[in-house]
């Protein structure tokens, strides 16, 4: 017996029903403990995308269009549920609610994330994903705000492997698969402290940037 998302056909096998109740549970986690909106999102297998478009920009790596999300404040019952709904969806989380997204590759991710540490500044989560990005969430409004904290920093005019993601960007949330390249997985896993108010973009991005320009 098999499902479908989108034209990609996959077995209902024994692992993969505990695959998917740990995911009910991964799910309820992020809304239940974290405060985060998560939404069902697209698989990839072999370069296709479960969409079922073959010129997808995103394949497996974008909200499913017929899926509702399950948001903030889902408890374990209910996310089990909802999730039950879509079958072999990946998590996404979406961007410029909760938190917005500074992206830089994942070496300088590595470093700058030391140093942060070191200095003692707050921290919010940091994900890793399988393409060599770091994902540092912050406040919201950071892509709004970083072409103006760059310039009053003075690295406006560097050539920076930096960029900000913000309302209507999605994530994908570890431990989804992303886009048949791998899971994504926690450099920083969330705490209770900041997974529901990360910090501000300016206090970590002088040493962003830095590291990414030494990069």
């Amino acid at each position: 017996m098999g499902f479908t998302i989108g034209g990609i056909r996959e077995k209902r096998s024994g692992a993969r029903r505990r695959g998917r109740s740990a995911e009910s549970t991964a799910v309820a986690e992020y809304t239940g403990l974290w405060g985060w909106d998560v939404v069902p999102g697209t698989r990839a297998r072999a370069g296709a995308c479960s969409c079922g478009q073959r010129a997808c920009s995103s394949p497996g790596a974008h909200p499913l269009g017929f899926a509702r999300e399950v948001p903030a404040g889902t408890g374990l019952d209910r996310a089990a549920d909802a999730w039950g709904e879509t079958p072999g969806a990946s998590m996404l989380l979406p961007v410029g609610r909760a938190f917005d997204v500074l992206d830089v590759a994942e070496q300088a991710g590595r470093r700058a994330l030391v140093r942060l540490e070191r200095m003692g500044l707050p921290l919010g989560p940091v994900t890793v994903t399988p393409t060599g990005r770091a994902q540092f969430f912050v406040a919201p409004g950071a892509a709004a705000e970083l072409p103006g904290l760059l310039y009053r920093m003075g690295w406006d005019d560097a050539d920076l492997d930096l960029r900000a993601l913000g309302p209507g960007a999605h994530i994908t949330a570890p431990p989804s698969d992303l886009g048949g390249l791998g899971p994504v997985r926690w450099l920083r896993p969330p705490v209770l402290d900041t997974a529901a108010a990360p910090p501000q973009a300016r206090l970590l991005l002088g040493t962003l940037a830095y590291v990414c320009h030494r990069s």
